[in-house]
């Protein structure tokens, strides 16, 4: 038993070094884009009464008001060095690794710290690691992992306190960013993946994750169109072009998974038209994905649970930054994990496993 622990622990410090290895450029790296306007030339960050303005003014863009804590938070630490910020985010990606490899070991899928590294290393993340003001994804992820764990506990151990803890940490990945409403429909894949069914105990229990969901939800589209959005047309695309439009997003996120070259800041807008048959090919083929992978109950959740933790970039919702490009790398840090554990999981060869993770990491340091 202890020379388990010890093992863990040297694979974990093992994690966070490699981590911060390849993330060693992004220390260097100064405030870029809305940096500014979130920490640098923030009044509200620098302002005495910061925490009050965050938690209880509409003031900022955004309600992401435990992101904005911990900017100001660390604007009395470090002021305009940016370096600090760089190595809170890269720390928080670490936790986050550490985490996706503890849910999977818990979860039983084979291959958990070989997924675990490939996520730490991999180069589609770097948007929202080295980017400071996409802090709220790295801490988000953080809460929403963490929620998940103390959920699956409950199921586990029927104690209402893991229970309890997981609404306290589902909260916190919402007031980090509220791109995470989608969790609860992912906690009941889990669920029945584990158990091949969903009981009525199961719904009671995601309830309270569903108010908080559909709560923060409308916070955010509120302030995005108060503040994000404002007057400025976004998209002009009516549901048909937007539908087709998610199954292009969809396949497009899973091709930088597998193959993340030619990453960009903005890529270019695409014109989708929904009278055209080929349009729709993206989403039929996503929907053939799916049906196809019933069977195989592991691909069908990873796959799931891979689109919805996409749902709220796929477009369906406008977003500000969508006036530059209908997607985006930092959008899917969350739902890498998903189709990672799947191919880790396959690949029992460990030399192919290193080959990757060396492969990434060269790519993450360049």
């Amino acid at each position: 038993m202890l020379r388990r622990v010890r093992e863990s622990y040297r694979l974990g410090l093992l994690l966070v070094a490699v981590t911060f290895a390849a993330y060693w450029p992004a220390l260097r790296g100064g405030f870029v884009w809305d940096d500014a306007l979130y920490v640098r030339d923030n009044p509200i960050i620098k302002a005495s009464d910061g925490l009050r303005r965050i938690w209880c003014t509409t003031e900022f863009t955004d309600y992401y008001a435990l992101s904005n804590t911990s900017f100001w938070l660390e604007w009395r630490l470090w002021g305009d060095n940016p370096v600090g910020y760089h190595v809170t985010n890269v720390l928080l990606h670490a936790l986050n690794a550490l985490l996706i490899w503890q849910l999977l070991r818990q979860l039983k899928i084979p291959g958990a710290y070989a997924a675990a590294l490939v996520f730490a290393l991999h180069p589609v993340n770097v948007m929202s690691v080295a980017w400071i003001s996409e802090r709220k994804n790295v801490l988000s992820l953080l809460f929403a992992l963490l929620s998940t764990l103390a959920f699956l506990r409950w199921d586990e151990t029927h104690e209402r306190r893991w229970h309890g803890w997981a609404v306290v940490a589902f909260a916190a990945a919402l007031l980090s960013k509220t791109a995470v409403v989608t969790l609860p429909f992912v906690l009941l894949l889990c669920l029945w993946w584990r158990r091949r069914q969903l009981t009525r105990r199961d719904f009671v229990a995601t309830a309270p994750l569903f108010a908080l969901s559909l709560a923060m939800g409308l916070v955010t589209i509120w302030f995005e169109r108060q503040h994000g959005i404002a007057q400025e047309v976004i998209r002009t695309d009516a549901l048909p072009a937007r539908l087709a439009g998610a199954g292009w997003a969809a396949w497009f996120y899973a091709g930088k998974v597998f193959w993340p070259v030619n990453l960009s800041v903005i890529y270019p807008r695409w014109q989708i038209d929904a009278g055209s048959l080929l349009a729709w090919l993206p989403v039929v083929a996503l929907v053939a994905l799916l049906v196809a992978s019933r069977k195989r109950r592991g691909a069908f959740v990873a796959v799931a649970c891979f689109v919805t933790l996409l749902f709220p970039a796929l477009g369906f919702f406008d977003i500000a930054f969508m006036a530059y490009s209908y997607v985006a790398d930092h959008w899917a840090y969350m739902s890498l994990t998903p189709i990672i554990a799947l191919v880790c999981a396959g690949l029992r060869w460990r030399p192919v496993v290193v080959a990757l993770c060396a492969v990434l990491a060269v790519t993450c340091t360049h």
